[in-house]
């Protein structure tokens, strides 16, 4: 049997990977990673913000900081001029509070979903569409049960849509999923809350309201970019930070001596 030449074996695989893959034998450089500020200094010190042309998850319990932490990026950006698109699996956002902390409405898609079903699908279409400096997806109030039926293909077609882009995919939920799709993944666990007394008189009710809360921020995975041209993907649990914020300004302060309570129990 006759050995193909090299011309020959090249002119067969570009022909099999024709619609597929543009110019397989070419070399592409890869762009210098580039990422924006989260809002948060000490979050920025500990990840070096948020990675454009990727996949970056925030994941954490209920109460643990994850949307003060998207509200503060949504912030960032907006303020920056940047349009940004908000997918909200669950029509929790509450855009009153978000513009009382800073976030420019008028630079935000905002997308109700009921579903999660319905929020990929429309997450699928923001992507294909482009144009935006950041998209987020707002899993939080979805059982984790349900995001864990999100076959891994999904999460590599989001990756690939951001890709040679200056988008950043946030991807906020009560557990990770991307796995090995992600550029970056944060987790966020609550130290301790302060609450206010709702009232002045504190016989009149018990109610009270959240003030301030502490966080912890670990840095679970990261990828980098090392002189311009290979990714490594490190783990850096042993990395992180606290984060403290403050409730929206809409709110007040709260009467009396605040309430220090831990997170757990």
């Amino acid at each position: 049997m006759a050995t193909k030449s090299a011309a020959a074996v090249r002119l067969a695989v570009e022909s099999a990977l024709a619609g597929r893959v543009i110019a397989p034998f070419q070399y592409h450089e890869r762009r210098v990673l580039e990422t924006a500020s989260t809002g948060v200094a000490t979050v920025d010190a500990l990840t070096g913000g948020l990675p454009r042309g990727g996949l970056t998850e925030i994941f954490g319990p209920a109460g643990s900081g994850k949307m003060s932490l998207l509200v503060s990026a949504l912030a960032a950006r907006t303020q920056a001029a940047e349009v940004c698109a908000l997918v909200d699996a669950r029509d929790a956002f509450d855009p009153e509070t978000a513009a009382a902390a800073g976030v420019r409405l008028e630079r935000l898609l905002w997308v109700r979903c009921r579903e999660i079903a319905q929020a990929m699908r429309v997450t699928d279409l923001l992507l294909q569409g482009g144009g935006f400096g950041m998209v987020t997806v707002d899993l939080s109030d979805i059982a984790p049960r349900l995001v864990r039926h999100v076959p891994l293909n999904v999460w590599f077609r989001w990756r690939r849509a951001v890709e040679n882009t200056r988008t950043i995919l946030l991807v906020i939920g009560q557990e990770s999923h991307a796995k090995t799709c992600a550029s970056l993944v944060v987790r966020l666990q609550c130290e301790a809350t302060q609450w206010a007394s709702a009232v002045e008189n504190t016989q009149q009710t018990e109610a009270h309201l959240l003030d301030r809360r502490k966080s912890t921020v670990e840095k679970i995975r990261e990828k980098k970019q090392t002189q311009g041209v290979l990714m490594m993907l490190s783990d850096a649990a042993a990395d992180f930070v606290s984060m403290e914020t403050r409730s929206a300004g809409k709110y007040g302060t709260g009467f009396a001596k605040p309430l220090v309570k831990s997170c757990k129990g």
